[in-house]
């Protein structure tokens, strides 16, 4: 392949960039770059080869990929461009430990690559009168139920259990599962799941006893459907209102808070 060659540059730390000149057929590129990582982290003994890669040649992005690397960031708008506008850049790694073929191989480096979605979980505590619990935070306007952000590799339940007791200072058993709602972007975040779980009864004198994080929350209380409507965004209170409409044994599927 006269027309084209892949240039490696080797640091003293053991680790490799690498990059291409010429142009040559998607199955070649994977293949060639298949065969440099092999021989920089096998032959050469190297622990780390890395490539950036503008945004917009998802030729070699896909090349890369099928290579075995895995996608660890992008770097936006810093590819200045002929036309005066600028490109994201995609950086790839392939370490000398990875596992690149098989099964384990393949999705280890398709989990790098394909969509996240961001997993909340809530938990709707009512008291005897059927008022709800909501918190009030330190870092937004609005009211919400005790609950946040799941962790990766943990359980939506065991999530939401371990938010409630963060929050709340009480280790209460998370029940049944009442609403799966998908959140479309907002405020600057992507899109996102919501599942609410139902989190029994507290009375007023257990209220009393909770111990709060201080650094999230700054009060709770029990609030009728018409008071929460005045404290949540218009999206909690369509989610919350179904939430505690439901039957004991039903569960709703929304999207936006409201039933496709």
């Amino acid at each position: 392949m006269p027309d084209f060659d892949i240039r490696v540059e080797i640091g003293d730390d053991g680790i490799a960039t690498f990059n291409w000149h010429g142009s040559i057929p998607p199955d070649q590129l994977m293949q060639a770059v298949s065969s440099t990582a092999d021989d920089a982290l096998i032959g050469r003994g190297l622990r780390r080869l890395e490539v950036a890669l503008p945004g917009f040649d998802i030729a070699a992005r896909r090349a890369v990929t099928r290579a075995g690397f895995r996608l660890e960031g992008i770097r936006r708008a810093v590819l200045a461009l002929p036309d005066g506008s600028h490109s994201d850049v995609y950086l790839y790694a392939r370490l000398a430990g990875d596992q690149v073929h098989g099964p384990d191989g393949f999705s280890g480096v398709m989990n790098t690559v394909l969509p996240k979605k961001r997993l909340i979980a809530h938990v709707l505590i009512r008291d005897p009168a059927g008022r709800v619990l909501l918190c009030e935070t330190r870092f937004k306007q609005d009211w919400e139920l005790p609950g946040g952000i799941v962790e990766p590799g943990e359980p939506p339940r065991v999530g939401a259990n371990r938010e409630v007791t963060e929050e709340l200072g009480v280790d209460r058993p998370v029940g049944r599962l009442l609403v799966v709602d998908w959140m479309p972007p907002y405020l600057g975040w992507d899109d996102a799941m919501e599942l609410i779980f139902d989190g029994g009864t507290l009375d007023e004198s257990e209220l009393a006893g909770l111990s709060l994080q201080v650094s999230e929350i700054k009060q709770v209380r029990f609030c009728t459907a018409a008071e929460a409507a005045e404290l949540v965004t218009p999206l909690a209170r369509r989610r919350l209102e179904l939430a505690m409409s439901l039957g004991p044994h039903e569960m709703a599927y929304t999207e936006d808070g409201a039933r496709p």
